[in-house]
Parts: C-alpha cells; sequence; structure tokens
C-alpha cells in the first residue's frame, strides 16, 4: 500500500508545530496502525531524521495509551477499536491520512503525537479508590454481588482512560471516563461506605480541569470499550443525592 500520511510534529510543548507529510510506499494491509508507523520511524532513522513520538504499551487495547486522532475521529474510524487494534486492511491504497495527538485544552502536547494526560490521574487520585479497612482478606465467595450489579460494574471497568472521550467531545468534557470510574466501584457491595465522599471528590476534581457534558454523545460513539453515556446519568445522581447528603 502507498499512503500519504500527514502527522503533527512538535517538538515540545512550547514550540509551535505543524503538519509534516511523509510518503509511505510499502505498508501491508495486515500491519496495525502503530505496526505502520513504527515502519515509518525506521525509514526515518536510517535517513537521519527524528522519528514521529507516540505512545504504546501493551499493543491490545488494554492500556489505553495508543490514543491519536486519526482523519478527525479518534483511535479513527473503526468502532470499538483502539488504535493499536486498528488494521491497515481498513484503508485503502494512495490514502491521505491525517494523524494528530489529542486535542483538548486538558491535554496539553508534550512532543509530536504524545499528550499530558495527567488529569485523568488527578480524578483518580481524588476518590477511585476503596480505602476501608476490612482487616485481612476475606475469601470472594463470602462477599455476596448479584449478578445484574457485577455485570453492571464490570460494563463501567472496562474504561482503558485513553482519553479519546474528551478528545472528541466538542466541549472537552471528561465525564465519561470520571462516571465510568466511579460507577464500577459504587456498583459493588465494597464500595457502599465510601459512595458518596467519592462522587462528590471526583466530580469536583473533573470540573477544575475539564469542559462540560451537553449530551453530543460523540464521547460514547469513539469509546474502545463502548463506555455508555447512562454512567454519565447515574453519576449525576449520585453527585446530588451526596450534595443532598452533606458529604
Amino acid at each position: 500500500m502507498r499512503l500519504k500520511l500527514q502527522i503533527w510534529r512538535q517538538e515540545n510543548g512550547e514550540a509551535g508545530g505543524q503538519f509534516v507529510t511523509y510518503e509511505l510506499a510499502d505498508a501491508s494491509p495486515e500491519m496495525s496502525f502503530l505496526e505502520m508507523l513504527d515502519v515509518l520511524n525506521e525509514q526515518l532513522t536510517e535517513r537521519g531524521e527524528e522519528p514521529v513520538a507516540f505512545e504504546h504499551d501493551c499493543r491490545e487495547g488494554i492500556c489505553g495509551s495508543c490514543g491519536m486522532m486519526i482523519n478527525g475521529q479518534a483511535h479513527g474510524p473503526m468502532a470499538g477499536t483502539a488504535t493499536c487494534q486498528l488494521h491497515m486492511r481498513h484503508f485503502q491504497d494512495g490514502d491521505e491520512i491525517r494523524i494528530e495527538p489529542w486535542r483538548s485544552a486538558a491535554f496539553p502536547v508534550l512532543k509530536d503525537l504524545v499528550v499530558d494526560r495527567a488529569p485523568l490521574d488527578r480524578i483518580i487520585e481524588s476518590g477511585g479508590y476503596i480505602s476501608v479497612n476490612t482487616g485481612s482478606a476475606r475469601d470472594a465467595n463470602e462477599i455476596l454481588v448479584p449478578k445484574p450489579a457485577a455485570d453492571r460494574a464490570m460494563d463501567a471497568a472496562e474504561c482503558i482512560g485513553c482519553g479519546a472521550c474528551v478528545a472528541q467531545c466538542p466541549n472537552g468534557a471528561g465525564q465519561l471516563f470520571t462516571s465510568a470510574k466511579i460507577s464500577h466501584l459504587g456498583l459493588l457491595p465494597q464500595g457502599q461506605p465510601e459512595r458518596d465522599r467519592r462522587v462528590k471528590r471526583m466530580v469536583e476534581t473533573m470540573e477544575d480541569y475539564f469542559g462540560s457534558c451537553s449530551n453530543y454523545r460523540e464521547c460514547e460513539a469513539v469509546c474502545p470499550k463502548g463506555i455508555s453515556i447512562d454512567f454519565i446519568a447515574r453519576m449525576n445522581r449520585d453527585y446530588v443525592k451526596a450534595l443532598i447528603r452533606g458529604e
């Protein structure tokens, strides 16, 4: 496959950036999108040029680090797919592909396609955990969890924290990520003692960094794990209840 790649290049967070065009003549349809970028970087290195910086780790759609905008869409054209799971067979020979970092004020560019997603970590630090001291570990079978609650909690826990929801949202909102992290703990018995405190702290931390949700639903459309915006409604209800109870 012959491809024309327009890639955002930016030396660091303080420098200006621009799109640079690269021609790639030998991309295989069986390559993943990241493998295609690996081939480009090998060619750039051989020519003595600076390779394109991009994030990756597991390359199995689990870690959430590989996110980038591909032709204006977070993670590219395939639904329910992280960038590392996207294959070049979904593109055509001769295609022009525009690749850029997440575009959100909350995610400043560090270099090329790499952004700082630390605000997501700040939300988790503010309450995305269970800290109640229950003594020594109990056998899991002793804690009865209704199957509907367990299934729903697992749906929320699928969030990999990639930030696609924020990048695609016209408002740069962080509600889908935050609601998933709140819900997967709040739906389980172990998460009940801190439920009110958790939702209040995490929502207020989120509001320090991100825009407001206005139900465009673009977050849900590009989420590689298909997280539902129903969790946002659940988070909003829990937040109001926490305020009323004075937590």
